[in-house]
């Protein structure tokens, strides 16, 4: 397989467990071995289930807004806003809030990709 190109308007799958306009856009679902980057746009009020990823470092960049991440694990809530990158080790459990009034448009997602996450959402199959 060689060089791909793909496009956030155009995902192979959505991920509502993170928003209800969350694109899976490089994914083990496209062929990538490890990587994984998602499209997220989280609307007012919104937040994803908490979750976590036992052996995937998770980073998101957000482009636009403003919200919360609560680290359910060490009972923590941080404010981030646009320019900022969210990082969250493996085996914590988190959840980002739309609680501030805008929304947040983001990038980024777990690393390597989250497969069990993926086949527990239903979106990638069992090996």
């Amino acid at each position: 397989m060689g060089i791909r190109v793909f496009h956030r308007d155009k995902p192979d799958q959505m991920l509502p467990m993170i928003a209800s306009d969350a694109r899976l856009i490089v994914w083990p679902g496209t062929g990538s071995e490890t990587a994984n980057m998602n499209y997220v746009h989280m609307q007012p009020g919104e937040e994803n289930v908490p979750h976590n990823h036992p052996i995937s470092e998770d980073t998101i960049f957000v482009l636009s807004g403003k919200g919360t991440i609560a680290d359910i694990t060490n009972d923590t809530v941080l404010e981030f806003e646009a320019g900022q990158v969210i990082h969250v080790p493996p085996g914590v459990y988190h959840q980002v809030r739309g609680d501030r009034g805008t929304e947040i448009v983001s990038v980024g997602g777990p690393s390597p990709a989250d497969k069990a996450l993926l086949r527990a959402a239903g979106v990638l199959p069992e090996e």
